[in-house]
Order: C-alpha cells, then structure tokens, then sequence
C-alpha cells in the first residue's frame, strides 16, 4: 500500500532556512569586509616614503587632493577630494595599499612659488611619467576596494531586507535595529545578528528599544567606536589601526 505523506509548505521551508543562512551568512560577509576594507584603508606616510616608492617603481596610481570623502555610510570606499593644488597627496602600491602624506604642492596662481625640481610639480611630473591616475583600470588596490564596497552593500541589504520585510525583532522595533545597524564598521549590523538571530530571547521583549533610542544608542556608541579607534591608532599605530 502507497503511503503518501503530506509536504511541508514551501513557505515554511523558507522560514526556517532563512534565518538559517543569514545567521552564518552575514558574519561570514562582514569578515571578508573587514579584511578587505582593513588593507586598502589609507595609512597616513611621509614625503621619504613616497620618494622611495617612487624611485623604486612602486607607485601605481596617484592623485592630488585635500583630504578623504566623508561619506557616513560604514561600507563606503575610501576616496581622496580631488585638488589640483591640494596639499595631500595619494598613492597605491603594487600590494594593494594606499598611502597617503602632506607635501608641498605645485606652484600655481594662488600658491605663488618656484617649485624645486625634486617636489612641487617636478613630483609631480614625475609621477605622472611613471603611474596612472587615481581611477586607472587594473590597479589593485581599487579592484580590493571595489570588492569591499559590494561586500559591505550586499551585507547591508541583507540585513535591510530581513529587517523589514522578515519577522519583527525581539529585542527592539524596527526603527530602533535601523538606527544602531548605522554605527562605524558595521558593528550595529552584528549587534542585531546577535541579538535577533544568534542569541533571541524566547519571546518579544515586553519594554522594546524604540527609534528614539536606537537613535541615543547611534549617537553615543558611534563616539565611543570613535574613540576606542583613536586610542587604538595612538598606541598601536597607523600600520594596524589605519585611518
């Protein structure tokens, strides 16, 4: 005799491999991120180094600027703020790093000085005849940091789409997850895969975090990061804590 045994609903298949996959999925993505974002991060260096860099061929590409994007959102690529005349100058070397150092920039109308030779644009013009621009195609410093800013976008409509189109959270509201998901780094991205996926409570929590207070928690935590970073730069230095 055939015995036929009901199937399980597709939806309800999903409902448990979902959360399944998202909770070693998106600590899984947030490590090759962090990785990635952690070797093209700019480390601040010195006019020498560029000097040898340069004279030794290590320079890749390069560009003139005044200081780094300042984008809010975490996955965000690093990007110098093109300037003809800017005081910073950038550059990427055949290991996939970027440095960066404060040199003298090229004369010009609003800089009126006589370039020495060796700096200036006589630098310049040197790089130039040996590296590429800043946005030249192959570099691999910028496929790295193009790979950590897909890593970081896929890693955050993830998460966006299991917030607000999955379950309601446990532990906080939705706008509550929304805001600390902004903290630096990713960090409110983990803290809600913790807390929503790795370790629930067993039923929604009676006084749920509101907006209002994941907001308070954005602002306090994302000055806290803020200042562990620092300190950790300060007494490690820009080799390990880039920045």
């Amino acid at each position: 005799m055939l015995e036929v045994f009901p199937s399980r609903p597709l939806g309800g298949r999903w409902r448990g491999v979902v959360p399944a996959t998202l909770r070693w999925g998106l600590p899984l993505l947030w490590v090759l991120w962090a990785a990635l974002a952690w070797w093209v991060e700019p480390r601040e260096s010195t006019e020498a180094q560029l000097d040898r860099d340069l004279a030794t061929g290590q320079v890749v590409t390069f560009q003139r600027a005044y200081g780094w994007n300042d984008d809010p959102y975490w996955g965000s690529r690093p990007e110098p703020q093109y300037a003809t005349n800017g005081a910073m100058l950038a550059w990427t070397v055949p290991n996939g790093r970027t440095r960066y150092a404060f040199v003298e920039p090229p004369a010009s109308d609003s800089y009126p000085v006589e370039p020495d030779p060796t700096v200036g644009a006589g630098r310049d013009a040197r790089l130039a005849a040996v590296a590429g621009p800043w946005h030249a195609d192959g570099a691999l410093t910028h496929r790295i940091a193009d790979a950590a800013a897909l890593l970081a976008g896929v890693l955050t409509l993830l998460w966006l789409g299991r917030l607000i189109g999955g379950a309601p959270p446990l532990i906080g509201t939705r706008w509550f997850w929304f805001w600390v998901g902004l903290l630096p780094f990713g960090v409110g991205v983990l803290a809600w895969s913790y807390r929503e996926l790795w370790r629930p409570p067993s039923a929604s929590v009676p006084d749920r975090g509101s907006g209002w207070r994941g907001f308070g928690w954005l602002v306090l935590a994302g000055v806290g990061i803020a200042i562990l970073v620092s300190a950790a730069r300060a007494l490690l230095g820009v080799t390990v804590v880039p920045g």
